[in-house]
């Protein structure tokens, strides 16, 4: 039986931790903590995402293994923009826009040549996966 999503990120979350942000089901390092809080409840949420840098920046990609709904953290960023970014060691405040048009297809193009699932992840879904950009805020 797989674990549940809950379990899975507490698990990723611990590993990230505990070995300065690596982790073995994610050898490419490419893996951040993104803080933000609930739309509705206002509550404290951690999830661990790929990311992929552009420059000073840091984009994530709302794909739910291209479930037909995006991803609750999704609309937590775009209700409050305003984020923490975990990166191995050290964390800092980051603000949150969406990626549109060619910057939006240029960032996904980016991330599905790296990381090929991210391309199938599109082909599963009739939606169009958000791309959130993340730039560290102060």
């Amino acid at each position: 039986m797989a674990a549940a999503p809950r379990d899975f990120n507490a698990e990723i979350i611990e590993e990230f931790r505990s070995n300065h942000g690596n982790v073995s089901a994610f050898p490419s390092g490419a893996l951040l903590l993104l803080h933000h809080h609930g739309a509705k409840t206002g509550e404290a949420r951690v999830n661990p995402l790929v990311y992929l840098r552009d420059g000073e920046r840091y984009a994530v990609f709302a794909t739910k293994g291209g479930a037909p709904e995006h991803p609750a953290w999704y609309h937590n960023l775009r209700a409050d923009p305003r984020v923490e970014i975990e990166l191995a060691d050290r964390t800092f405040p980051a603000l949150a826009a969406e990626a549109l048009g060619d910057e939006r297809d240029r960032l996904f193009d980016a991330q599905a040549r790296r990381m090929p699932q991210f391309g199938e992840y599109q082909r599963r879904t009739d939606r169009k996966i958000p791309v959130m950009v993340l730039t560290a805020a102060g």
